[in-house]
């Protein structure tokens, strides 16, 4: 049982981007001239759409 309020570390790092989705997003980021879209306290979650929306833009900038 959970005691409500107490900090659950695994939780916490099963939310947290892991070091794979850092390195990727920062180098996109870097490449796509927007350095604020990398932060190192991004949730997996948010770390992977901003990833998906930077490689789109790559994408878009390269097709022409």
């Amino acid at each position: 049982m959970q005691v409500q309020g107490k900090y659950d570390a695994k939780v916490f790092l099963m939310e947290q981007m892991t070091r794979a989705q850092g390195l990727r997003l920062k180098r996109l980021s870097e490449e796509a001239y927007q350095p604020a879209q990398y932060d190192r306290g991004l949730s997996s979650a948010e770390a992977a759409r901003r990833i998906q929306v930077l490689e789109a833009e790559i994408e878009l900038a390269n097709s022409f």
